[in-house]
């Protein structure tokens, strides 16, 4: 029996694939590389020693994902797979709702023809929109502010539909606040295509001199200095989140939703302080404009996730930091760096 991983070879894909071999878990990985690379599951193979199977293809070839589902014994699915930039979002509506909400409805018709009801959906903490209370709960209104964060709150809302007419289904519903950090191996991390969209990415890439400052959006927020107030989340627990709540629903059926976060936030000039500390390097920033529809404070709680996943964050800001600064050191080109000399990795 396999766990089918759509969108495996990405940024929290391919660190949830390294949880799973550990694991134990034989998997297959579903990704069509718009936004990730092929190299990512070689060095998922060579962190775990285990080998894994991979198809090129794209949810929205319904024939394709038949194809993998009858060759494989498919018994839970983690669905990453989802175009995921806020801003493109905006600016191309109609490719979001299209790719992320119709790629997902195919992948349930398909599952519910193999018989697989066993899913982890990868959500995202943009459902909540704009809240005036933190920590931010389950149990709050939902409100996304942008059509990335629409698609997300539709597919669960389209996932909760489908329990209801189906009882069979087992579905988590992950929502993710702001996923930092890569591998200690400093073999996979977070490669975005062009300009980062991402804080951490993009401070790396200041910090080695590839871009020149870093914009801080806003210095006037009701903070204690002034910038935004995020919750970051090292990506190796993240993953850990997701093994967690595989193992709940092979077990439990239903639909529910849990929060993936620490609990904690951090200020964008703590997170360069924090960096800086850790690389020893002069982040240069400017401050902006605030960006429409940001606020000024959002965490997580995540007293839920600890009660019923039995998970919790274990890694702090420092170590995010480090692991994001192996990575962005071992890896200046990203994915296409040549990590063959291992006598380049660095160790903090």
């Amino acid at each position: 029996m396999a766990i089918l991983i759509t969108g495996g070879a990405g940024y929290i894909g391919s660190h949830t694939c390294v949880e799973l071999l550990n694991a134990g878990y034989e998997i297959v990985v579903l990704d069509n590389l718009s936004n990730s690379k092929n190299n990512s599951l070689d060095r998922i193979r060579e962190i775990t020693a285990k080998d894994l199977k991979f198809y090129q293809s794209d949810l929205l070839n319904k024939e394709e994902l038949r194809t993998i589902f009858t060759k494989n014994n498919i018994e839970a699915v983690i669905h990453f797979a989802g175009l995921k930039a806020v801003g493109e979002s905006v600016s191309i509506p109609l490719h979001y709702y299209h790719n992320n909400i119709t790629g997902s409805l195919i992948l349930c018709e398909v599952m519910e023809e193999f018989g697989v009801y066993n899913m982890v959906f990868s959500s995202s903490a943009t459902v909540y929109g704009i809240q005036d209370q933190v920590p931010l709960s389950e149990k709050l209104p939902l409100q996304a502010t942008n059509p990335y964060g629409r698609t997300k709150l539709m597919i669960e809302e389209i996932l909760r539909d489908i329990y209801i007419s189906n009882n069979n289904w087992s579905i988590a519903l992950l929502r993710y606040f702001n996923p930092v950090g890569a591998h200690p191996s400093g073999l996979i991390g977070e490669d975005p295509n062009g300009i980062p969209n991402n804080l951490i990415p993009y401070i790396n890439q200041v910090a080695v001199g590839k871009l020149t400052d870093l914009k801080v959006f806003g210095d006037d927020y009701a903070t204690h200095d002034g910038t935004g107030v995020r919750d970051y989340i090292h990506v190796v627990d993240l993953a850990a989140g997701h093994l967690k709540a595989l193992e709940k629903v092979m077990k439990v059926k239903g639909v529910d939703a849990y929060n993936l976060g620490t609990g904690n936030g951090y200020s964008v000039l703590e997170m360069i302080k924090a960096f800086e500390d850790v690389s020893g390097r002069d982040i240069h920033y400017k401050i902006v404009e605030r960006r429409p529809g940001d606020i000024a404070i959002s965490y997580a709680d995540v007293t839920k996730a600890e009660k019923e996943l039995q998970w919790k964050a274990e890694r702090g800001l420092k170590e995010m930091c480090e692991d994001s600064w192996r990575w962005q050191v071992n890896n200046p080109n990203g994915f296409n760096s040549d990590i063959n000399d291992k006598k380049k990795l660095i160790s903090l």
